[in-house]
């Protein structure tokens, strides 16, 4: 008995890998995710060679963006509805289809018009396999002291992918052809998403095998803490976007695109070292203040990226935003079981990942202008105002981080509830 109560206190990333089914839908999901992590980087490279602009291939990156944000939870919604194998097969085809437009259209000088055309339907094909994979977990482990730790491991394996999708693009775009980036972005997006599609019994029920009632028609958006999360993870986005367009302009700036890969992978690994710290330990305070005190830092630190005029500076600088995001990220979406009912939540955790492709998307337009207009340093301001502008949003309504009175009761086991606390 002793044993099982220090497990309950401590779980670890080898107790929560030996969930059952957990390795069926982990090892495909992770291919599936890359487009996150390569197609803002990918499209910048590859219209930054044909029109010579970071205005231009930030305003592209910025239509995928706002696209990908605008479709991605009506994506989770109706995998909430009808399952996520449907959602996924015909989502990865389109997109594959529509990545493969946007590269020939770019490579043969296409019109702005016709770049900003294919890419409305490559953002809004964008497959949401991490919120599916986080909506697996919670299908998976309901209410189990296991949760905050999959939420860790979601968000070390969301920067892995940071850490991988960047500098692969990047080391294709410059030293293979601008177009490389993009091919492989398409090629692993079709693999991965039909083998995660293919993994069945692992997929939670949905809309159709739920139970009618009330909760089952809830939309995730009419929670007034989702809101105020995608508010927060609007922020994130933007140190995302900021640092994608203003690392690859300093890289240029010194001579040596390639470092912009080696920039953003220490960016991203800082983000994955933390979260790998953030999930083994066993914290006594709730995610509602682990997200304030983890914004806050991040935003502190976010507000020196435009002072550092050399590589080793922004390098530990960059390392070290990476370092706070991850507290923010995974604090958020273990908040989402608390606030939301099961049938809505990979709709609520598609809100969040779509607010950080729409804080992403204006950040790499604003962040283009500002770097061909002053320098890649004026980019990094970016990231500075979007992530305060959102602290100071949470900051006021971090009350409606709360459950509703008497907290939502959440199932440990057949027999055993307990309630879900935040604070």
């Amino acid at each position: 008995m002793a044993s099982t109560v220090a497990s309950d206190k401590r779980p670890g990333y080898g107790q929560l890998l030996r969930t059952p089914g957990a390795w069926t839908f982990l090892l495909p999901g992770f291919a599936a995710r890359q487009p996150f992590a390569m197609l803002t980087i990918g499209i910048v490279l590859l219209v930054q060679h044909t029109t010579g602009s970071y205005g231009s291939a930030g305003a592209v990156a910025a239509v995928t963006g706002v696209s990908m944000a605008l479709f991605a939870p009506q994506s989770g919604k109706l995998a909430d509805r009808f399952g996520q194998r449907a959602v996924l097969v015909p989502g990865v085809v389109l997109h594959t289809a529509s990545v493969s437009a946007l590269t020939a259209l770019a490579l043969t000088g296409a019109p702005m018009w016709a770049l900003f055309a294919a890419a409305v339907p490559t953002g809004a094909s964008v497959p949401q396999v991490g919120p599916m994979v986080r909506a697996r977990w919670a299908a998976r482990l309901p209410g189990s002291p296991l949760l905050p730790t999959a939420a860790a491991f979601e968000s070390v394996t969301d920067e892995f992918t940071f850490v991988v999708g960047p500098v692969l693009a990047t080391a294709l775009c410059t030293g293979v052809h601008p177009a490389a980036g993009l091919v492989a972005e398409a090629a692993l997006t079709l693999v991965g998403g039909l083998l995660f599609a293919a993994q069945r019994r692992t997929q939670p029920a949905h809309g159709g095998v739920l139970a009618a009632g009330r909760a089952a028609r809830t939309s995730a958006l009419s929670v007034p803490g989702v809101r105020v999360l995608a508010v927060a993870f609007l922020g994130i986005g933007a140190v995302f976007g900021g640092m994608q367009v203003s690392l690859t302009a300093f890289s240029e700036e010194l001579g040596n695109p390639g470092m912009n890969g080696l920039l953003y992978g220490l960016f991203a690994a800082g983000n994955m070292l933390a979260g790998v710290a953030v999930g083994a330990i066993a914290w006594k305070s709730g995610p509602r203040r682990r997200l304030v005190v983890g914004y806050t830092a991040l935003t502190v630190t976010a507000s020196l990226l435009w002072t550092a005029q050399s590589v080793a500076l922004l390098g530990a600088l960059g390392l070290v935003v990476g370092l706070c995001i991850a507290p923010a990220l995974i604090s958020g979406y273990t908040l989402v079981d608390a606030l939301v009912p099961a049938s809505s939540r990979t709709e609520a955790f598609t809100w969040l990942t779509g607010a950080v492709a729409l804080g992403q998307a204006a950040a790499v337009t604003v962040a283009g202008r500002l770097a061909d207009e002053n320098g890649a340093s004026a980019g990094f301001l970016v990231p500075l105002v979007g992530t305060a502008l959102a602290l100071v949003t949470l900051l006021l309504l971090r009350s409606r981080l709360s459950p509703p009175p008497g907290g939502r009761v959440a199932a440990r086991g057949i027999g055993h509830r307990v309630p879900v606390t935040v604070d």
